[in-house]
């Protein structure tokens, strides 16, 4: 059995990659398709963007709440 060149070497390795970033990528899609079919459907015409937003000013983030204390000294 004669060996295999480089280029034929190569072209199967790159086969089995592609092939793995298939099979990798149609699991996501699945999982994806689970994860959806799982979440309780949106009954509400609300926008789940803005969900919980009142009109007016908003708090602020609580990361904020230390350093606007602190800065009216």
């Amino acid at each position: 059995m004669a060996p295999r060149s480089k280029a034929t070497f190569q072209k199967l390795e790159k086969e089995k990659e592609k092939q793995r970033k298939q099979r990798d990528k149609e699991a996501r899609r699945l999982e994806a398709k689970k994860v959806k079919a799982e979440r309780e459907p949106c009954n509400s015409n609300e926008d789940p963007d803005i969900a919980g937003i009142k009109p007016g000013p908003q708090p602020l983030p609580e990361q904020w709440q230390y350093a606007v204390r602190h800065s009216d000294r």
